[in-house]
């Protein structure tokens, strides 16, 4: 325990979040079951993460203000991004979630999100024809970032004079996220976010109340099932659940991908030998670089992980990226390897909360690998060593990738 102590987790230090994975390690061999600050058990192992996800003895419990004050601070039940982030179905056990993601999916389909593959294209080929002629870009800035806003504005039916004022956005919500007690500057960014977005959604769903479209939001307002709807607050806090779902894994994944087979040009070859190997790169990815780095939930009942006891009402971090390492399950697996066999990587979660942009997300960076790996063939990274990470532990990502192709 003392050499986890020494090595220190912060996720707060940029030198830890831009690699955190030695501490991972270490953790997982020393104390796989750990319990580390404020009070909060950490899981790095892939059985007992794969477990933690499914198994309804471990719940999320955010309509239980004293949960959500432990878990947020002292003023928790007074934080409008708090509020609103106990309405989202992602953070309610069942029923309410049943409920909730019932009425959401019913929008959100399979089929509704594979018929986006067309348009993922266009929007592609729009974006790299931009840049294509200047030789260089920013792979964050000009592909990996606005590709899927512009999809996820045109699936929930955003009108496209509005697409801007989503194209400078960031995650500011995203502190709520992390295995740590947000500050009071944190706090203050994931209100303002929330107040801005919300009143901008609301004032689209009397919208599409008068003028319904055949969008998501037309969908997600109509909605009804046994008699129920979305209230006004589910519907403002399950929409921006939809944006970031769509949104923010896809950003990571690409930006992360990109990054990590540039840095093996050895398993960009494979690729570019083979495009068939693409949909297996892309789980490689997940579980190489996760988008998401860490999973929260809350004891509903007694239970052990790897022989260790855990309580009612305590708070249980499963690192997903330290999961996704587990050597007990992935031969050498700090190694990229796009070949890699029967990859099942945690990323998008399990179980009942199973990330609702999974397959969106999937099908964006297909669409980005293959078209890059046709119309930039020559594309290397400019600054390999020196990755400029975002200012997050759990949503893990580039801020800026610049590349070139000439």
């Amino acid at each position: 325990m003392s050499q986890t102590a020494s090595l220190g987790f912060d996720p707060r230090n940029p030198a830890f979040v831009a690699d955190p994975y030695p501490f991972f390690r270490q953790l997982r061999e020393s104390a796989p079951v750990w319990k580390g600050p404020l009070e909060r058990w950490f899981v790095t192992g892939y059985e007992d993460t794969a477990l933690m996800l499914k198994d309804r003895r471990f719940g999320k419990d955010y309509t239980d203000p004293e949960a959500v004050t432990r878990r947020f601070g002292p003023t928790a039940m007074q934080e409008p991004a708090v509020i609103d982030l106990m309405q989202m179905m992602l953070m309610r056990d069942p029923p309410d979630h049943t409920r909730l993601r019932g009425l959401v999916t019913k929008a959100f389909t399979a089929r509704r999100i594979e018929a986006m593959r067309i348009r993922v294209q266009e929007l592609t080929d729009r974006l790299l024809d931009k840049v294509q002629a200047d030789g260089r870009m920013d792979a964050i800035r000009d592909l990996a970032f606005p590709l899927p806003v512009l999809v996820i504005c045109e699936l929930l039916g955003i009108p496209e004079e509005h697409h801007e004022r989503f194209m400078t956005g960031s995650a500011s919500g995203g502190a709520l996220l992390n295995p740590t007690t947000p500050t009071r500057a944190e706090l203050d960014a994931a209100n303002a976010g929330t107040q801005a977005t919300g009143a901008y959604f609301e004032a689209l769903f009397e919208r599409r109340r008068r003028e319904p479209r055949d969008d998501l939001i037309t969908q997600l307002v109509q909605a009804e099932e046994n008699g129920d709807r979305l209230t006004t607050a589910e519907l403002r806090a399950n929409v921006a659940l939809l944006f970031a779902a769509g949104h923010e894994t896809t950003v990571n994944l690409i930006g992360n991908g990109l990054l990590s087979l540039l840095r093996h040009p050895d398993q960009w070859q494979i690729l570019r030998d083979d495009p068939s190997m693409i949909p297996n790169a892309i789980e490689e990815v997940l579980r190489y670089e996760a988008p998401v780095q860490a999973v929260s939930r809350t004891v509903a009942e007694p239970v052990e992980l790897s022989g260790v006891p855990l309580r009612r009402s305590e708070i249980v971090v499963s690192l997903v990226g330290a999961a996704n390492r587990d050597p007990a399950v992935f031969e050498n697996p700090d190694r990229l390897d796009v070949t890699r066999k029967d990859l099942k990587p945690l990323s998008f979660g399990g179980g009942i909360h199973f990330c609702l942009g999974a397959q969106l997300a999937r099908i964006e960076a297909a669409v980005v690998f293959e078209t890059i790996l046709r119309r930039l063939p020559k594309l290397r990274l400019l600054e390999p060593d020196a990755p400029k990470w975002r200012p997050s532990f759990t949503l893990r990502g580039l801020t800026s990738l610049p590349v070139a192709w000439n």
